[in-house]
């Protein structure tokens, strides 16, 4: 096992996976590498996993925040209660952020109590490369994802974040990179 203070990944890594410019994949990287060992993200077959997840739920690096329309899909976000969003403007103010798109007030409520920020009265700190890392981090540890990882269940995985498999080609496409760049 790599020790807490090793490079879990590198920019150079990110750059090859993601397919992004270097500077992003070096503003990303020392928070992504500080999410990982938060949430036990420390094996081979789990980084691979995760970057996969992250890449596709981020557009490889390149969102933080949810694209507004609002299409459809996001106006059902409003008064959601399994969402959280009970008060009028919730689903628009709690829309996804982070790395892994955290959407809704109680997502939003957890994260703040799992991560000790305030995330519910400033959601726009998830959008920050320290939070948007975290915060994936946190998602992906609560929701018991290493186990899905270790076991090689990548589209369980899929379901848990995503509800469904939308955009399971992507995902499967970026963790078979992965499977080449982190060895």
């Amino acid at each position: 096992m790599t020790a807490r203070h090793d490079i879990l990944v590198t920019p150079q890594q990110l750059v090859v996976l993601y397919e992004c410019p270097f500077v992003r994949a070096a503003q990303f990287a020392p928070h992504l590498n500080a999410a990982m060992w938060a949430a036990g993200i420390v094996t081979p077959a789990r980084i691979r996993a995760f970057l996969a997840q992250i890449g596709h739920e981020s557009g490889r690096l390149r969102y933080v925040r949810e694209i507004w329309g609002p299409t459809p899909a996001q106006q059902r976000y409003e008064g959601r209660a399994d969402l959280g969003n009970t008060e009028l403007g919730d689903g628009k103010r709690y829309l996804g952020r982070g790395l892994i798109q955290i959407t809704g007030r109680a997502n939003y409520q957890a994260v703040s109590d799992a991560l000790g920020e305030d995330f519910v009265a400033y959601p726009g700190l998830l959008e920050s490369y320290r939070w948007a890392s975290l915060s994936a981090g946190w998602y992906w540890e609560s929701r018991g994802l290493n186990a899905l990882a270790d076991a090689g269940e990548f589209d369980s995985i899929t379901r848990r974040i995503n509800g469904g498999q939308t955009g399971r080609a992507d995902r499967v496409a970026l963790h078979q990179v992965a499977e080449t760049v982190i060895t």
